[in-house]
């Protein structure tokens, strides 16, 4: 018979087959058998039988450690760097122009990764993988609920009685556990486990805004030079002289303090002296100038054409000097504006109206006693579009530039670098396009300097001078309502910024100005209001002057590059008189001696003078300025005392012209009899123009 072991006995219970145990004397002892393991390198768990002992092998080469070799500790420390990490990556920076060490590497080492597909048993997914099984849940849910009531007994407990017993079927149908209840009752919908969230815990998410700012350009300019040894060497000579004069003046000597004195009050002598000088110098220049031009300033003064009285009504412009700037070249006279309190003094302003040549400008005076060369010059960094004299602080002047800047310049000011004292910026809200007219105001509740700006942008900016800096305020925003969608009466107008052009302030009422756009429209606006308080189509182009007549409260005058002069009266929408030119006009511009005149400059280089009193049909004055005939004219303006005007063209000079005795002609007076004189005589003048026009 085989010899068994107990875990075969044991795996052999319940069988009905009987087995014998072999004789003591052939089973081997616990002894032996350990001693046997040990010689072979099995190591025997602690305590129990052999069958239920796991076996070690130990390798034969295993080294023997003592108990406190065994119960030495060795500490390891585990760190999240990459010890396969590069750490010597080098690359080139474009900003710093240089090669620099890259610190930040990706440290994370990637070593298990696993894509869940576990689905819950209640999902909706897994209900639709067990249907494409053929498992329908709820009829097998129902079928073994229905065999467990089957099988169980019926008791009076469970409702088997009769029916007029208690418990009957009645009393069994009603209750809550019944499988008839259970089967028909609605299942309740259960929360999503994964991504579940109550209402009260939700945040609001702000949404994303961008924010962005806009910084000025660094200014730049291209130099270029040859360099040799001698010019290297003076440079270093300088350098160095300049370094041993900030030593001096660093720590002079005590004993030398006398000396130094004595050096500042020369150098201080040597400057009033220098200019003194220049004063000097000034009036022997226009001296000289005087003498050469002698003729021209006889005519001005007392030269009168005595060829009128045989022309009718018609007059003539006698030319006087012409103003020319030799560093200024390829630039066209933008602007144009007589000092108040010095009548022989002008402002001209250097820029351009082509967009591709485009670059610096230059803010220039004139004064009528010399005519060779300017009394202050100050260049600038952008062309000038337009410019404005304070009224009654004549060192003031408003200048506004192409690039949408607005500066003042302070003519009592002995500024080295000729820079204004007040400029917009950026971040101090210039116009983002450029601006085509300034125009000082009033000063503020404050005291404060104030001035109005229009431009492209259709802004039209009020501007203050606060101590050292410029303050903006928009008074209105330009608009231009677009024409309403067909088939829909209540359809959303598109308003589109309408383009600024010119603009003028009434000469009565502070708060009422106009303003002319690009798209040939004008609005009246008012300080207080940001809505339009009439609106005109004067032209189909560009206005390009709008300008209040200076005596007559109700009366302006436009003009535009469609070849039009409009005259209008602010209460009626129509005007009341238009002038065809036959060329596109630059500038237009009101007498200050009469109501019923003004002037007009055309693109053929014309001159037009009209005088409503005593024609409304044609002008008394049509006459060429210029020698050239491409010669564009583009700005006009008569003298508030002197009987002359000066035109500006777009080859950047200035010309000079005296009205004849026919173009400033004043009612006769008879004999015995006063012709009452006045503003009043003036209104009086341009209202009955009105009274005949309508």
């Amino acid at each position: 018979m085989p010899v068994l072991n107990k875990a075969t006995l044991k795996s052999k219970q319940g069988s009905n087959v009987h087995y014998q145990k072999a004789p003591a004397a052939a089973k081997p002892s616990k002894a032996a058998s350990k001693k046997k393991d040990e010689e072979d390198g099995v190591d025997l768990g602690d305590g129990g039988d052999e069958w239920t002992q796991g076996k070690t092998i130990k390798p034969p080469d295993q080294l023997q450690l003592s108990q406190a070799e065994l119960k030495e500790e060795f500490t390891k420390i585990l760190t999240v760097n990459n010890p396969h990490a590069p750490k010597n990556i080098v690359r080139y920076s474009f900003k710093e122009r240089s090669y620099k060490t890259i610190s930040g590497v990706d440290q994370m080492a990637v070593h298990f990764a696993l894509d869940g597909n576990l689905l819950h048993q209640d999902s909706d997914e897994a209900r639709r993988q067990r249907a494409k099984q053929g498992q329908v849940e709820e009829k097998v849910a129902v079928d073994a609920e229905v065999q467990e009531d089957e099988d169980k007994p019926d008791t009076p407990a469970t409702g088997g009685g009769e029916p007029g017993e208690d418990g009957g079927e009645a009393d069994g149908e009603d209750r809550p556990d019944s499988v008839v209840s259970r089967t028909y009752t609605k299942e309740q919908k259960a929360t999503n486990q994964f991504n579940f969230s109550e209402r009260a815990s939700q945040t609001l998410n702000n949404p994303l805004r961008d924010r962005a700012c806009q910084a000025e350009p660094p200014p730049r300019c291209n130099f270029s030079a040859t360099v040799d040894q001698g010019e290297i060497y003076e440079a270093y000579a300088e350098e160095l002289q300049k370094q041993e004069k900030e030593k001096q003046k660093a720590a002079p000597p005590k004993k030398d303090e006398d000396k130094g004195k004595r050096k500042a009050t020369l150098t201080e002598t040597r400057s009033d002296d220098i200019s003194k000088l220049a004063t000097v110098a000034k009036i022997a220049e226009r001296l000289v100038n005087q003498n050469t031009f002698d003729d021209i300033a006889q005519d001005f003064k007392y030269f009168e054409d005595a060829s009128d009285e045989f022309r009718g009504q018609e007059g003539t412009l006698l030319p006087l000097w012409k103003f020319q700037y030799d560093k200024v070249q390829r630039l066209s006279v933008t602007a144009l504006c007589w000092n108040q309190k010095y009548s022989d003094l002008f402002a001209v302003g250097m820029g351009s109206y082509e967009f591709s040549r485009q670059g610096q400008g230059m803010l220039l005076f004139y004064s009528l006693k010399n005519c060779s060369f300017p009394e202050y010059v100050y260049p600038t960094d952008c062309g000038i579009m337009c410019l404005d004299i304070h009224e009654r602080l004549t060192y003031l002047v408003a200048v506004g530039f192409y690039d949408g800047c607005v500066a003042v310049y302070n003519l009592m000011e002995e500024d080295e670098q000729l820079q204004p004292a007040y400029k917009s910026t950026a971040t101090t809200g210039k116009h983002m396009d450029p601006v085509w007219q300034v125009r000082w105001q009033k000063d503020d509740m404050d005291n404060n300097h104030n001035f109005y700006s229009v431009s492209s942008d259709g802004r039209v900016v009020s501007w203050t001078l606060v101590k050292n800096e410029l303050r903006f305020t928009d008074i209105i925003t330009l608009s231009l309502e677009g024409p309403a969608s067909d088939g829909t009466p209540d359809a959303v107008q598109q308003h589109i910024t309408a383009c600024g052009r010119s603009l003028d302030f009434h000469k009565q009422i502070d708060r009422l100005f106009l303003v002319g756009t690009e798209e040939g429209k004008v609005h009246m606006c008012s300080n207080y209001s940001s809505q339009f308080l009439e609106t005109y189509a004067a032209h189909s182009m560009a206005v390009d002057a709008v300008k209040w007549n200076h005596f007559h409260p109700k009366v302006f005058i436009t003009c535009s590059f469609d070849c039009t002069v409009k005259i209008w009266n602010h209460n009626i929408n129509t005007p009341m008189l238009t002038f065809d030119l036959s060329a596109p006009v630059g500038d237009v511009a009101w007498s200050p001696y009469s109501s019923t005149v003004f002037a007009a400059v055309t693109s053929d280089g014309r001159v037009h003078i009209f005088d409503l009193s005593i024609n409304k049909y044609e002008a008394i004055c049509q006459q060429r300025v210029v020698p050239k005939k491409k010669t564009r004219l583009t700005h006009i303006e008569f003298n508030p005392v002197y009987p002359i005007i000066i035109v500006g063209d777009h080859r950047g000079y200035v010309t000079s012209l005296k009205l004849s005795p026919n173009l400033r002609k004043k009612p006769k007076e008879k004999k015995g009899q006063e012709l009452p004189k006045g503003p009043e005589v003036e209104v009086a003048k341009m209202e009955k123009i009105l009274v005949h026009a309508h």
